[in-house]
This record gives structure tokens, sequence and C-alpha cells, in this order.
């Protein structure tokens, strides 16, 4: 016999059958319950309320004895035996309003397309095409057969010779033709590298060609964009965001991989993530009151493993030395038999991927950022999960992936969060008493703390002397200072109390959260040092500094800089792209030449497997200390420490 469940604050019930996984419940319900570790029990992140009901449940060591009492529970280790209800507490939560929030001009949205200036570059020029032909009706003198027609209008109007189509076209041209007494839209590929003629995938009855329509798609690891483009007019009308329901399974690609190993799992991770491109395209077209029926490709940038799971394409071989994708480049393929609700004409292209942890995400980014056309020496960052560099100039590109971890998204650390409504992000500390003076995402009381927040109060600390370069809290302020105590994990600095946050506890700091941040910054940095060294340069060298998505757009440069996350180098040097990779498979959409660029700037990048690269551990190491262990990569910073003392 089934059980009721029901989650709040939603007010949603749902069915399942007795003994179901409390997660798995969610899931089937369309509820959102953060979940970093894929419901492997070890992350923590999934805590719900029990407000009644009878449930079975493991106790676990992540949960305090304060929080078991208060009815917490981690929904991953809960079965439901009876009917239940549970709230969804606001740190497991998500506030997707947050996806598209702006600060100081930067942020989250995509980087605005200078449109004018493709054209007068001549680079304004979609692969795909409409061509309108006006054709004389068949007669019992003229009854050639309505292809050769329509091929023969294509090519004494429009020069089209040697059309190749899709068969499922001859079962509705004759109907089509005939709407509107033999005028027709052609809608003509021209990407294909294979044909040296276009390939024609629709027809339309009239002149369609002022309606032409096309998607560029960002899949990443937290979030999916969508961008709508008028190919007839070159214009971007709009764009939506969601965060990918992929989550669910874990927060990172390696936990991904593993669940798409078992039964039936990478059908879900395929399944979920063409969910949410198709909940976000048809909100957009509803918001600009367009059919579906009028969008004519989806171009995709993403990195390798959501370009594997978007194409249901085994990942397995991605995470396994020596790191080997099935492919770097997925050739056209029909959008709908990827379940992506659009009409059958609908190809899609995605950009080419460069090894197993370098991505169409990052190849899009160079091309947006115009990287492989510039002179100066440029070092290209995008910081998450899985941290990829690109350093190189129109010459030559280098890349690799540092497994910097999840602890710039809020992962590993005990009250991490990823940007959403109450995350603090903004930090003061008093030097003298050690209070804190906080701002939160919204203004609201805080949940959490994000990858931003986090660099801000681990610099602050740093230059008031209340943490060691080594990361531990000075002993003697244990017993002035009431925000910093001792735990039996540790020293530990509070935030905020209870009493002030919307989660009922204190948020805290804690000396392994100071490790992890230390572990994910050292990871980075020694990334850049030693690629540079592979190719026999220097930090000192670069030119330019491109910073590229969600979180390079929100980072504070100078704190970033201040704990040894980035280089110490003039500021003037770094510019912000925002959401390099939405843009790239936009320019991909508009520009022909563009898709031929995209390969290229594929073909250039050398990738380097930086734990195969010698030395790399050696820079790994040195980089454990605030801001490092060589003093001279970080001139500006020891000269403010020392001026601060």
């Amino acid at each position: 016999m089934g059980k009721k469940v029901t989650f709040n604050p939603y007010g949603l019930t749902i069915e399942v059958a007795e003994g179901e996984n409390l997660l798995r419940a969610a899931l089937q319900a369309g509820v959102h319950i953060n979940a970093s570790c894929g419901g492997e029990g070890v992350c923590g992140k999934c805590k719900i309320l029990l407000e009644s009901g009878e449930v079975d449940t493991f106790r676990g060591s992540l949960l305090t004895d304060e929080e078991w009492d208060l009815g917490y529970r981690q929904a991953c280790q809960t079965r439901v035996v009876g009917d239940v209800v549970v709230r969804i507490p606001p740190e497991s939560l998500l506030d997707r309003r947050t996806l598209t929030r702006r600060r100081g001009g930067v942020g989250l949205r995509p980087s605005p397309i200078n449109i004018a200036a493709l054209k007068e570059q001549g680079l304004y020029n979609p692969a795909f095409k409409k061509r309108c032909v006006r054709l004389s009706p068949p007669t019992l003198a003229d009854n050639v057969n309505d292809l050769a027609r329509l091929e023969d209008g294509l090519a004494r109007q429009h020069g089209v010779e040697s059309l190749t189509l899709d068969f499922y076209l001859l079962r509705k041209m004759a109907r089509v033709m005939r709407e509107q007494d033999f005028q027709v839209t052609a809608t003509l590929d021209f990407s294909r590298r294979r044909f040296r003629s276009p390939h024609m995938i629709n027809v339309e009855a009239g002149d369609t060609t002022q309606r032409h329509f096309a998607l560029a798609v960002d899949i990443g690891t937290t979030t999916v964009w969508v961008q709508l483009l008028d190919l007839a007019k070159g214009e971007i009308l709009g764009h939506a965001a969601d965060y990918n329901a992929q989550m669910s399974y874990g927060d990172d690609v390696i936990t991904r991989i593993v669940f798409s190993q078992k039964e039936g799992g990478l059908h879900k991770l395929q399944r979920s993530v063409v969910g949410t491109i198709n909940q976000v395209m048809h909100r957009l077209l509803k918001q600009h009151k367009l059919a579906v029926e009028e969008i004519s490709h989806m171009t995709v940038a993403a990195n390798t493993t959501m370009t594997h799971l978007f194409y249901g394409i085994d990942p397995k071989y991605i995470r396994l030395s020596p790191y080997t994708p099935t492919a770097g480049s997925v050739p056209l393929l029909r959008a709908r038999d990827l379940g992506l609700e659009v009409p059958q004409h609908v190809f899609v292209y995605s950009v080419s991927s460069v090894s197993s942890y370098v991505g169409g995400d990052i190849v899009a980014g160079v091309l947006a950022s115009g990287l492989y056309k510039e002179p100066r020496l440029t070092l290209f960052i995008d910081i998450g999960t899985n941290g990829e560099i690109v350093i190189g100039n129109q010459q030559w590109l280098a890349c690799a992936a540092c497994s910097a971890g999840p602890a710039f998204e809020g992962g590993g650390i005990r009250f991490g969060m990823r940007a959403t409504q109450g995350a603090i992000e903004e930090v003061s500390i008093n030097p003298d008493t050690c209070e804190p003076m906080i701002i939160t995402i919204g203004m609201t009381k805080p949940k959490g703390i994000c990858g931003s927040g986090l660099i801000n109060l681990l610099a602050v600390l740093m230059e008031e002397g209340i943490i060691l370069p080594n990361g531990k809290f000075r002993d003697d302020l244990i017993t002035c200072a009431p925000r910093i105590r001792r735990t039996e994990n540790g020293n530990e600095y509070v935030i905020a109390y209870a009493e002030d946050t919307e989660i009922g506890q204190d948020i805290t700091l804690s000396e392994v959260d100071i490790d992890n941040l230390m572990r994910a910054k050292g990871a980075m940095f020694a990334g850049y040092v030693t690629l540079l060294e592979s190719v026999g340069l220097r930090l000192q060298d670069l030119e330019q500094v491109i910073l590229a998505g969600a979180f390079g757009s929100f980072v504070n440069i100078d704190n970033a800089i201040a704990i040894g996350l980035l280089p110490d180098l003039p500021r003037d040097r770094y510019q912000f792209v925002g959401n390099a990779s939405l843009l790239g498979a936009t320019l991909v959409a508009f520009s022909r030449e563009m898709l031929s660029e995209e390969r290229r700037v594929a073909d250039m990048m050398t990738n380097f497997e930086l734990s195969e690269t010698p030395g790399y551990m050696n820079q790994y190491i040195a980089a454990l200390f605030l801001p490092h262990t060589q003093a001279e990569y970080f001139p500006s910073i020891s000269e403010r420490l020392r001026a601060a003392k």
C-alpha cells in the first residue's frame, strides 16, 4: 500500500511505495533538495526536517545531537514507513532568482555580443539559412516532380545547387508546396564539412525568411543557460536559466560519472538534463511569444562529461587513466532523438572538446574571448569544481584542468553553500574585537557562506592577523575573542550566531574548512605555474588574465590574490567575460566562420595532464600556505602584510 509524503514549504503531496528513499521521493515530486554526493550519505547537504509521520533512518555522524533532537534527518538515509510530512529547510533549498543577479555591472548574465562589429567584419553569416523561392505551379506541359522543381528554383534564384535533404521532407513536400501556390521557404544547413553542397532540413509554405530563430545552450555542471537568437535580424532576444536537474545525483562530474555506471543511471542523467533544457526553452519561448516550430537549430557548449551525459554517451573512461573520452567532436544529431521537445527538422551542433577535463565550454570561452587571436600572452581561467586554465596567444595554446574540488562552490565547507539568497558574500572584521560585519545575497538573514564570501572572509582573517599563514587561528585569541573557540575538530570562527541566522545554528568557519579552501586555491595556483613552466614561461610574463564563468564574475580580485588563488599581477591586466561558454555557443550560431574557428581553436589547444606533469605536486605543496611559501610570487601582498604589522 502506498504512503503519502508531503513536502513543505511547497505543500506538495505524492504517494510512494513503503520503504521508498526520501531523496528519491523528492525527485519523483520534482522537489529539489541539495544532494552533493548523489545519495551516498557523505556530504550532509540533504537535510530535511521531519514534521510528522514515521520514517526509518540511519543516524550517521553528520547530524549533531541538537539537529537530531530538532527533527533534522538526511533525506538520502531516510526511508518512508508511513504517511509523512517533511520540510525542506532554507539551507537545503535552491533559489533560482539569484541565477541572473548582477553586482557592479558584472554578473551571471551572459556577456553581450557586439553583433554590429560581427557584421562590419563580415562574420555575421549563420550556417543555417532560409531561402524563399517562388515557383511556377505544374501543368500538363510542365509536370516535373516537386523536388526537382524546388531544386531548380533554388539553383536559379539563389545559386544553390546539388542539394542533399532529409527523406522525411518528401512526406510533407507535396502538401507544403501547394499551401501557398508554390511559394515556399527552404531551410539550408551549410555547416556540414563532409558535404560541399548544403543540406535541406526543412521546407515551409510561404515566405518565412523573417521568422528564423535558433537556441544557444550552455550546459553547466550547476546551471543550464538557454539564449534565444533571431537569425533574420541578427539579435539576441533573451535568455533564461535554471539549475541542472542532474545536481540531485551529485554536485560534481566525478560523482555523476560514478552514478552513470549504476543500472539505469546514464539514462536518468541524460533525461534529467534534457528535461531542464526543455523547461528553460519553453519558458523563454513563451516569454517572447514564439512557437517552438520556428526554431531552426541549436548550438550547445558543455564540459566533456556534461556533453557525454547530454548525448547519453558512456562517460566511464573520462575518469580512468589514461583519461580518454569517447569523442571530442559529436556529429550533428536530430534534437528530438535526445528527447528535446522541438520539431523534427531541428539539429544539435555541439562545440568540440579537447580532453577529458577541458571541454567544449572552455573551447567556446576561448573563442568568445578572442584569446586565440591575441598577440599578448594571456591566462584564461574558469574556476569551478574542475578549474580549467588556458595559456597562450594567437600562435599557440596550452590547457589543463585542476582538480580544485567543490570548495569555491560551497562544497566540503560545513556551512558552505551556492551563491543563492541568504549566502554571506561580503565580510569585514574589526581587528580589535574580531566582530564581523556581513552582507548576504538579497540582504536577508544568513543561511551559509558562498565561494566568493569564503575568499573574502579568508583574506580578511589573514590580513588582520587572526589566522596564521598555515591557516590556523592564533592561540592567543582563543581566550580574548569570544567568536574564536575550540572544538573537538579544531578551532573555529563564528561568523553569525544562531539567533541571527535563518537556519537556527551558528554559522562558522573551522580550520578544517580553511584547509579545504587552501587545497582548492593551491591546486589552481600550482596549475598556472606548472603550465607556464612546461612551456618555458613565468607568471611575470603574463600580459592579460581573463576570468570566465559565474564565479569569476563575482570574485573580489584583490582578495583572491591575497589568499594566493590568482597571480599577483597589476590589477588592470584582469578582465571578466562572464558566461563565455554561452557567448561562444551564440557566436557559433551567428557565424559559419566562427563554427570553423571553433574547430581550429580546439585543434590549437595542447592538453597537459597536470597529475602526470613533473613538478606539479611540488608546486601544489608549496601553494598550501597563505598566500604562498614563496613570497616573491606575491610581492604586493607581502608588502601589504608587512605594512600592517
